[in-house]
């Protein structure tokens, strides 16, 4: 009878370790949440220079996807705050986009949409310059992303599939250019 109960102990011992085990390796979040590269920045970015990045003003948008960059862009340098009435920093965006098909197969179907695209690409383009207050160019890059998306039969879902492609793009490319911005303004 001792050597079972050693047993039971035992066996109980190990699966407590064992779901610890499994408990440790999990990390509770939503499954579908949207962090992005902004959420943790400001671990990463110094109050001198978070506040260097708030005085970045960005000329107006003359596109949609330009204004869906700009947008993100305040967010991530001001968190969402209005631009300062007399910025010491400039931004000039001047951002393509272009929606390319990747994948063309032939859905069997025998209609006439033998070789629909089944899957496209959302590349966008981003040159920027960055100026001084006096309008001196401190940093001029080029950023780019590509942004896949699938291409479904119905045409209402392809729009929305093609538009949720271009916001991604977007997003990320708003993102590399915030990151690009750090490294500049930490120069200065």
């Amino acid at each position: 009878m001792s050597s079972f109960n050693h047993l039971i102990k035992g066996v109980a011992c190990g699966n407590i370790i064992g779901l610890l085990t499994i408990l440790a390796a999990c990390s509770v979040q939503p499954l579908y949440s949207s962090k992005t590269v902004g959420d943790n920045l400001s671990s990463v970015v110094t109050p001198d220079i978070r506040r260097k990045l708030s005085s970045i003003a960005i000329d107006s948008p003359n596109d949609r996807m330009t204004q869906l960059v700009r947008n993100q862009l305040i967010f991530l340098l001001s968190g969402g705050a209005d631009q300062l009435a007399t910025p010491a920093y400039q931004l000039a965006l001047n951002i393509h986009s272009y929606v390319q098909t990747a994948v063309r197969v032939d859905i069997g179907d025998r209609t006439e949409y033998a070789g629909r695209a089944s899957v496209g690409t959302v590349t966008a383009i981003s040159n920027y310059i960055l100026k001084d207050s006096e309008g001196k160019p401190l940093a001029m890059h080029k950023r780019s992303i590509i942004s896949s998306f699938d291409r479904p039969r119905q045409e209402y879902a392809n729009l929305a599939a093609e538009e949720n492609a271009k916001k991604r793009a977007a997003e990320e490319l708003a993102e590399r250019i915030f990151l690009s911005l750090v490294q500049d303004i930490s120069r200065y």
